[in-house]
């Protein structure tokens, strides 16, 4: 038997498995016990994460509350304020300063002892806490003795500030093996997102984190559960990977890489029979508390390398009340698609047996690779593509394995109807905003092919992104540079207000989550094949994220409001597939980029300090530099 049929075997089997069971909610006492897991230093280091001492966040932090009001935003709401305006925006006074190690070290997060990059000796990363309005300070030590690295703000808008946005090779140089760089911006937007390192394909290992910004609710909800961190997980180093996806192919001899195992939180179990790493069985799942009768917010972030995770809770209904930073009209679902780099946040009503105990559960489905029809949308070894969590309420043993099974149809993660955001008519925001007619329409075709050196790579208009370490795009712009090598994959709009986008895949049958930089932009309408150039879903008000799949061999336009200052890089959050070239750089407000925005001295002596270093230390930049 080959390498994917055999594969394909063994998540059929485990597929079928799953579907055979009946949907239910039985109480925890016919669970099983736990066999003792891995200390938490050993799966997840300093992190509390996934674990029951991980406490509910609050309401919102401490802070002024102008006027009298209740909470710091005042009378502010997701309905009447606009967040993109900045006289809208509450300005607190208050500044949250954080100060972060980033080191090498080794971990077991499912039982596998994996190399891995942390913040603060902690897996998933420490959380960054703020108020709507705050100002947020974090300086970044780079403990790292032979990488630079790099902490990108995801979802902030940076505006006024787009040399924080923690972009090498756009905005900023890496930071040196021992030098220690500050970010300084400010919480323009509400709600859950997460950091990571953006210096090649870094965060893969470990190097990412949640940030929470309290704001206004779209819907009430009792208890902040808080973060609940989704990812594909990787027993090798992330450089080791990269080499393997330049001359990977779908039937070999080189594969892609293929993910070992889903983690929520940092934790999952592995089978220990299935790798002759260093391994330990039942290293641990990540738990939850839950309250009868009460209403929990839980923010889903997927911080994965590849894979759309589909997110659900046995048994249970879940309320969307956002995506991305972007307030919501509450509707209601079983399942949850998540692609790279995406945040929904959800309410579950809590039940009323404080005895019960029920699993979340996410998975990425079949492997991609195996039969025409029978495959999913993400990679994996089929070992384990899928992992739960325990909830358990109040008077539930934590200590015994809930035995709740799922209702969810398998077909519903299949290629290549699975591998898209939910419908854009169900995603409603709660502050209207319409997408007028825009003054640039930009079309761009993605490719994937082998270059001419044999090396596999991703292409926009024929061309795949190649940056410089040393040479920031965006310093180029502010010293007034127009002329941009093709390579640089620089779109220069001007003083253009808005530009709508229009994005086509074809080939190479992979899902792509557009990420742009700087921006929320309106989601017009995606699918499979092409765009008829006419249809577009909700004008008058379509759904706005950062994040948004593009199918298989399918389209998606969207549009932005040019308002921001600045160079935006505008890529695929597969880490392999930004690696690989699939980004373009919009160069927004020429003039003002130019003439007003004051450039801090910082960002000149991190260039310094890193040329310094790279002046007698090699740097085998073999990818894009993202």
């Amino acid at each position: 038997m080959g390498f994917v049929s055999g594969i394909f075997a063994a998540v059929v089997a485990a597929t079928a498995l799953a579907a055979s069971a009946e949907p239910g909610r039985p109480s925890q006492k016919f669970g099983h016990h736990r066999s003792p897991p891995l200390p938490q230093w050993k799966t997840n280091g300093a992190s509390t994460w996934g674990t029951l001492n991980q406490p509910p966040l609050p309401p919102f932090i401490n802070g002024p509350k102008p006027g009298g009001s209740p909470f710091p935003w005042g009378g502010r709401t997701c309905e009447n304020t606009n967040p993109y305006q900045s006289k809208d925006i509450p300005y607190t006074g208050m500044t949250r300063y954080y100060d972060w190690t980033v080191t090498n070290t080794t971990l077991a997060p499912d039982g596998v002892m994996t190399p891995a990059l942390v913040v603060n000796g902690q897996f998933p990363g420490p959380l960054i806490e703020a108020n709507w309005g705050d100002e947020i300070v974090v300086n970044v030590h780079n403990a790292l003795e032979t990488e630079g690295t790099a902490i990108h703000w995801h979802g902030f808008l940076q505006s006024g500030t787009p040399w924080y946005d923690g972009v090498p090779t756009v905005s900023q140089c890496p930071i040196a093996p021992g030098q220690t760089f500050t970010y300084k911006f400010r919480a323009e937007l509400y709600g859950v997102t997460w950091w990571h390192g953006h210096y090649s394909s870094q965060y893969v290992n470990g190097l990412a984190g949640p940030i929470v910004v309290h704001g206004p609710k779209t819907h009430d909800y009792d208890i902040d559960i808080g973060p609940v961190m989704l990812t594909d997980w990787f027993h090798s180093y992330y450089l080791a990977l990269l080499e393997q996806i330049y001359h990977a192919a779908p039937t070999g001899p080189i594969l892609p890489p293929m993910a070992d195992n889903m983690l929520i939180n940092g934790k999952a179990n592995y089978p220990c029979n299935a790798t002759k790493a260093a391994c330990t069985p039942n290293a641990g799942l990540a738990s939850f508390k839950f309250k009868t009768g009460k209403r929990h917010l839980l923010r889903l972030i997927n911080h994965s390398a590849e894979a759309i995770i589909f997110f659900s809770i046995d048994g249970y209904k879940l309320t969307v009340v956002s995506n991305d930073f972007v307030p919501l009209v509450p509707y209601q679902t079983d399942l949850i698609t998540l692609s790279v780099g995406q945040r929904t946040e959800v309410i579950v009503q809590g039940g009323n047996d404080p005895h019960e105990a029920v699993w979340m559960r996410i998975t990425e489905g079949l492997s991609g690779l195996g039969p025409p029809g029978a495959t999913g949308c993400s990679l994996n070894t089929g070992v384990a593509y899928t992992t739960t969590a325990g909830i358990y309420y109040e008077q539930a043993d934590p200590t015994i394995d809930p035995v709740t099974t799922s209702s969810i149809d398998p077909s519903r993660y299949l290629f290549p109807n699975a591998c898209g955001n939910n419908d854009l008519s169900t995603t409603v925001p709660a502050f209207v905003m319409p997408a007028n007619d825009p003054e640039v329409t930009l079309n761009f075709l993605m490719t994937g092919n082998y270059n001419s050196t044999g090396e596999f790579v991703w292409y926009m208009n024929n061309v795949t992104y190649q940056g410089d370490l040393n040479d920031p795009l965006f310093l180029d712009a502010k010293l007034g540079k127009t002329d941009f090598k093709p390579t640089d994959q620089v779109i220069n709009l001007g003083t253009a207000k808005s530009v709508r986008i229009v994005l086509t895949s074809v080939g190479f049958p992979a899902s792509h989550p557009m990420h742009i930089h700087g921006h929320n932009f309106y989601v017009l309408a995606e699918g499979l094949g092409s765009w008829d150039g006419k249809t577009i879903i909700n004008q008058a008000n379509p759904q706005r994220r950062d994040v948004q799949l593009i199918r298989p061999n399918g389209y998606l336009v969207v549009q932005i409001d040019l308002e921001n200052p600045g160079m935006w890089p505008f890529h695929c959050h597969v880490a392999w597939h930004a690696s690989e070239g699939m980004n373009i750089n919009i160069l927004e407000q020429v003039p003002t980029v130019v003439n007003d925005l004051q450039v801090p001295a910082t960002i000149a002596e991190g260039c310094r300090e890193w040329w310094s270093w790279t002046n007698v230390n090699f740097v085998d930049q073999i990818d894009s530099g993202l």
